[in-house]
């Protein structure tokens, strides 16, 4: 996540996109994407369970997987995770695993130094771990325990050749599987509701919030079978939140009622049409005194052909009707007042 402020635990990793920021462990789900668990790293102080041997990379995985263990699952990582004593300590808690790896990692095997040909391939066994050394555009190491040694077509033609292409299957699986957190965070990126700010556990916080969006989304899709897009689930899940906990508005301390007083429509105050003159005619119209005396518009003249019928006749209120009245006629208390000087 990205963060350039002043802050402890600020890591600066020059090949992300975002090179300074909070780094987050994330566990996902390959099949549907969904976020299992997350660890804020915060340096010596990270909430994790160290585990002996495995170092921190190792321990990380070992207490985000403590409630999955011995279950048959299969763990995908990358080459920061990865190592022969982590894989051995996985398999012997019934849990599989499979990752790019770094060939210098403490357990592995040696391939040599010769120079490797585009498509060549190299499989190293040791018990039921497969460590494998393909070159595509460059050499690739790949560590699995639950993979054998073979290779599979692609799908692709090399375009020069004519030939089909084919990659180690762990490769192949590799590359199927482990793009789920990269995938949780592209879907957020679009539409997160993270915005700059001064403190860094806000940003945190809502990071937090966008996370659990998308897994609702996911939750959403797997138990109702609707596919909608996930801008729209945020608005409906922005709307219903609304709808459910919403802040009463205070009631208004001045001004007109927001509802109409029934008094006024109680034989007391009903709208006419102002008294022809022999000069105009049907045309006869009086000044509104609202707009002529407003304090919060602009003075304005404005001339209506209704006013005021009952006990405040006197006073010259005249109304005019709203579009909605015009048209139908029927509803006096949808009448706009408009008060006139006579």
């Amino acid at each position: 996540m990205l963060w350039k402020g002043r802050l402890a635990f600020r890591q600066y990793i020059p090949s992300k996109r975002h090179r300074f920021g909070v780094k987050f462990f994330v566990m996902c789900d390959v099949k549907t994407g969904f976020v299992q668990d997350i660890i804020v790293y915060t340096g010596s102080t990270t909430d994790i369970k160290h585990y002996e041997g495995l170092g921190v990379s190792g321990s990380v995985v070992m207490t985000m997987l403590a409630p999955h263990l011995g279950k048959g699952h299969t763990l995908y990582v990358d080459n920061w995770y990865s190592s022969p004593t982590l894989f051995q300590h996985l398999l012997s808690n019934s849990t599989g695993a499979c990752g790019t790896v770094r060939s210098n990692r403490k357990g592995m095997p040696g391939f040599g130094c010769r120079k490797m040909q585009r498509g060549e391939v190299e499989f190293q066994e040791n018990g039921q771990q497969l460590a494998v050394k393909w070159h595509d555009k460059r050499d690739v190491h790949v560590l699995s325990t639950v993979h054998t040694a073979t290779m599979s077509a692609t799908g692709k033609v090399d375009h020069l050749t004519g030939v089909r292409k084919i990659k180690p299957d762990c490769v192949l699986d590799y590359n199927l599987k482990m793009g789920a957190v990269d995938k949780a965070d592209m879907i957020n990126s679009f539409v997160e509701c993270t915005r700059k700010t001064t403190k860094w556990f806000k940003k945190i916080f809502f990071h937090l919030i966008d996370t659990a969006a998308l897994n609702g989304s996911i939750v959403h899709r797997q138990l109702t079978g609707k596919v909608i897009t996930y801008q729209k689930y945020r608005e409906n899940l922005m709307r219903e939140l609304l709808e459910e906990h919403h802040t009463p508005r205070r009631p208004s301390t001045g001004g007109r009622p927001a509802v109409n007083n029934p008094l006024r429509l109680t034989a007391r105050h009903f709208p006419c049409k102002v008294p022809q003159t022999a000069a105009q005619g049907s045309r006869t119209r009086r000044h509104c005194k609202v707009c002529l005396s407003g304090t919060r518009r602009k003075k304005q003249r404005k001339m209506t052909k209704y006013i005021g019928e009952g006990p405040l006749k006197n006073s010259s209120d005249v109304i005019k009707p709203t579009k909605k009245t015009a048209e139908d006629g029927s509803r006096m208390d949808k009448l706009q007042l408009w008060w006139m000087d006579v």
